[in-house]
């Protein structure tokens, strides 16, 4: 595998994940009863996070491991960056370091958790226009259940 063949399928990589995340985050606030707000916080959180680091990689940017949004939005250059606030950002990163941990915090409202879903769908459709065809279709074709012996 050429070296651009591996960067794209590295990239398809943190897509796949970042999708998995936003499903999860999905499935739990669309349930017939809501699952808990903090873990949908965290899952769109997460789908953030993978989304800016599959955008890193496919641009060849090394990034530390890290939680901060803010930290990981400083590596990507300025015009191939999504926009989201300060206070966005620092809220994004609190829930994936503080609220999901046990601690001393208010719970976070339904509305709270709705607004985390909607900052990780724009920044998907966001990056998503930033990364190639190839990455997604091969993130794509990878969430698709395969059928195992038993399938009927």
């Amino acid at each position: 595998m050429s070296a651009p063949d591996i960067v794209v399928a590295t990239a398809a990589r943190w897509v796949e994940k970042a999708e998995g995340d936003l499903v999860t985050a999905r499935n739990n606030i669309q349930a017939k009863t809501p699952g808990p707000t903090d873990s949908t916080c965290f899952h769109a959180q997460q789908c953030v996070e993978k989304y800016l680091k599959a955008l890193l990689v496919y641009r060849g940017i090394d990034f530390p491991r890290t939680h901060d949004i803010e930290e990981i939005l400083s590596f990507v250059p300025p015009r191939a960056r999504p926009v989201l606030t300060p206070e966005d950002q620092r809220r994004l990163t609190r829930y994936a370091t503080v609220t999901r941990y046990p601690g001393d915090y208010d719970p976070i409202p339904l509305n709270e958790a709705r607004r985390a879903m909607l900052l990780a769908r724009k920044v998907r459709a966001f990056i998503r226009k930033r990364l190639p065809v190839e990455a997604l279709t091969l993130a794509s074709s990878r969430l698709q259940p395969k059928p195992g012996k038993n399938a009927r």
